[in-house]
């Protein structure tokens, strides 16, 4: 199923490309800075608020003693844009071909690409020291280029809601399914089975994340969307799919800044899966659409997914 980004959604946001290399310590300026082309005041309800503790300090940085995991550059043949297509591959420290592990799909946000998340948001950082607290089970992360095009690039702000932009990101939903979740489980020792299988993205590759995920439930057990951006589709829209027929999410994660102008987009999703009773998390930060965000929603989430055993 795909889904199209709404003309007004996009004409309402504002963003900084930048492309950032694989370096953990990196402390760029915010790629997915985002902001509004008319205020929206940002109004709070009484459950916008923690699900969860602040993360201890250092969370997101390189800690002595942590043992790392590496980073390695992922490349699959794409048959949706004909072309090999590079990932940034996460694998935990005393990584195994010996052993299985649970995947992890991570998603970037409109201005960035696969290095992103370990660039950026310092994921490395965060599932090397939240897997060596044993909060969590050593995982494989995924963190593709969701800009599914020939030439997948960030774009210059003038072309950034150009309709072939904006259909690479839509392009990337078979690309996903058909083509890089096989790839990755011929060249990784991945567990099966949906249970084993979540997906999680930040601003774009938040909307993205609940779209697959959703839309998806038979391949992924856990969604996540980190200060989703207007792609995502409205829950009203996503809930007649888990009724007909698919199996429901075992984790809906939502997370925002309460200082964030797209919470509205969160907020309105939250409200409707609470009023059809929809089990789900909803987290609401103190930071706006900026790193200290997503690190935060990553390193909670990463602590929430695969604990049980994995389900087919």
């Amino acid at each position: 199923m795909s889904f199209r980004f709404p003309a007004v959604a996009a004409a309402s946001l504002l963003a900084t490309a930048c492309a950032l290399p694989v370096q953990r310590e990196q402390h760029a300026a915010n790629p997915e800075q985002h902001r509004l082309s008319q205020p929206h005041a940002i109004q709070l309800g009484p459950d916008d608020v923690r699900a969860f503790a602040a993360p201890p300090a250092g969370f997101a940085e390189v800690q002595p003693g942590v043992a790392q995991g590496a980073i390695v550059e992922f490349s699959y043949e794409s048959g949706v844009t004909g072309r090999r297509r590079k990932a940034s591959v996460y694998l935990p420290a005393g990584y195994s071909p010996q052993r299985r592990y649970p995947v992890l799909y991570l998603l970037h946000g409109l201005a960035g690409n696969h290095q992103e998340w370990p660039g950026y948001v310092h994921a490395g950082a965060i599932l090397d020291n939240v897997i060596a607290a044993g909060k969590t089970v050593p995982m494989i992360v995924v963190m593709p280029n969701g800009r599914a095009l020939p030439d997948d690039r960030p774009v210059p702000e003038e072309r950034k809601f150009t309709p072939e932009h904006v259909a690479g990101f839509a392009n990337f939903e078979r690309d996903l399914l058909e083509y890089l979740i096989p790839a990755i489980e011929r060249a990784y020792p991945a567990m099966p089975g949906r249970g084993a299988r979540a997906i999680a993205g930040l601003s774009m590759g938040g909307g993205q994340a609940l779209n697959f995920g959703l839309g998806h439930a038979d391949t992924f057990g856990a969604a996540g969307g980190f200060s989703a951006a207007p792609n995502m589709r409205s829950a009203a829209s996503l809930l007649p799919q888990s009724a007909a027929g698919q199996p429901q999410p075992q984790l809906l994660y939502l997370a925002c800044g309460n200082q964030d102008g797209l919470i509205g987009v969160s907020q309105q999703f939250h409200r409707t899966l609470r009023e059809h009773q929809v089990p789900h998390i909803w987290h609401v930060d103190g930071y706006g659409h900026d790193r200290e965000s997503w690190a935060e929603s990553l390193y909670h989430f990463s602590q929430i997914i695969f604990r049980a055993p994995a389900a087919q």
